[in-house]
């Protein structure tokens, strides 16, 4: 075993782990609420049984976290669109192939016969382009801030080789806008948040000082371990304890302060701030990010003009009041039943960060 699998299952020990547990356990005398901002965090409780080894007044609800997730519906639908075009081929990750739009999935499309590829990385879309210029290649760049400075990578490579048949479908959405919403929401519940550790290695905390003064509300930056999220848990009952509200590090050895300032400049030139609108939640302001104007050219949206296509939600689906902590997975009566991992109603069910399918996947599990 090398020194970089025994350094990860120390944060897996289970001496340790209790350890903690028993910390909480001794500093909690209230009933709290806190909500995890990222899907990987509520896949690691829900995996690990965290959530049954703490004490029964810490509630865990689990926040708009995962980037496959609050994509809405008609920007899978405008993919959809924009895939069907035969001179097109339309390049993603390969989460996004099963999340359903209004009528069908890109799998489906990929079946009728439409050009649809998964890449590991929109350079490989890049690569893509350059070997088959007779044809549009459109990259869907989903994601939080942690996809930016590869997708803003790949416009800067495109431009420079002279590349003009790349373009990327932009939902990029941004963590602090989403957690000013959720808090300034009248039916929050919300006392505290575990912020992602992988946003925050990328454009680091700084942002999270005026939220916490604001709102009063602790924040910690935690990993994905048990041992992290158990640390970040016990900072913040202990602030919550203390009627404290500050911002602390819980994750020191992959985040900084001020993050990754490469990867912050490469952002900053090549997208800017816009409003976004989210699945199940709807518009929140300043939370996405689009091309700059100077870059418009690759701008999918406007090249192939689908920016009029809106749809509305599935009615059964409960996505929205899940992803800001209001309702649990368990809540939905579609869940389990006429949604399922095989069978989804929303991104929830679908994606590897979703809620929804890491209650499906653990649930059974953490409690046998």
């Amino acid at each position: 075993m090398n020194k970089t699998t025994d350094f990860s299952k120390s944060f897996r020990d289970s001496h340790l782990v209790q350890g903690v547990v028993a910390e909480i356990k001794k500093v909690t005398t209230q009933n709290w609420v806190l909500m995890e901002i990222c899907g990987g965090q509520t896949h690691a409780i829900m995996q690990y049984g965290l959530d049954q080894l703490l004490p029964q007044q810490i509630e865990l609800v689990h926040g708009p976290g995962c980037p496959v997730c609050v994509t809405p519906l008609d920007q899978i639908d405008r993919a959809h669109a924009i895939a069907r075009l035969p001179e097109v081929i339309f390049c993603s990750f390969g989460d996004m192939l099963r999340v359903p739009g209004s009528e069908v999935d890109l799998f489906t499309l990929r079946a009728r016969g439409a050009q649809i590829r998964v890449v590991y990385s929109p350079l490989d879309a890049v690569k893509i382009a350059q070997e088959n210029p007779d044809k549009q290649v459109v990259f869907f760049a989903i994601g939080f801030e942690t996809t930016v400075p590869a997708n803003a990578a790949s416009i800067l490579q495109a431009k420079a080789m002279g590349i003009k048949n790349y373009s990327i479908l932009v939902s990029q959405v941004r963590v602090p806008p989403a957690m000013h919403a959720i808090l300034s929401s009248p039916h929050s519940r919300v006392q505290a948040f575990l912020a992602a550790g992988h946003v925050c290695t990328v454009m680091g905390y700084w942002e999270y000082h005026s939220i916490a003064s604001q709102y009063k509300i602790p924040i910690v930056v935690t990993g994905f371990e048990p041992l992290d999220l158990l640390q970040g848990i016990l900072l913040s009952i202990q602030q919550l304890e203390s009627d404290l509200h500050i911002v602390e590090n819980a994750y020191s050895r992959a985040v900084l302060e001020n993050g990754n300032q490469a990867a912050q400049k490469i952002i900053n030139l090549v997208f800017k701030p816009c409003d976004r609108n989210w699945r199940g939640i709807g518009n929140i302001p300043q939370s996405g990010l689009c091309l700059r104007e100077e870059f418009s050219l690759y701008d999918a949206e406007k090249r192939f003009q689908v920016g009029h296509i809106q749809t509305r939600e599935h009615e059964i689906c409960i996505a929205g009041e899940i992803l800001q902590g209001l309702k649990k997975p368990f809540d939905c009566p579609a869940f389990g039943m006429s949604c399922t991992p095989t069978n989804p109603l929303g991104a929830p069910m679908v994606s590897s960060e979703g809620a929804c399918n890491a209650y499906f996947r653990f649930s059974n599990l953490n409690n046998s």
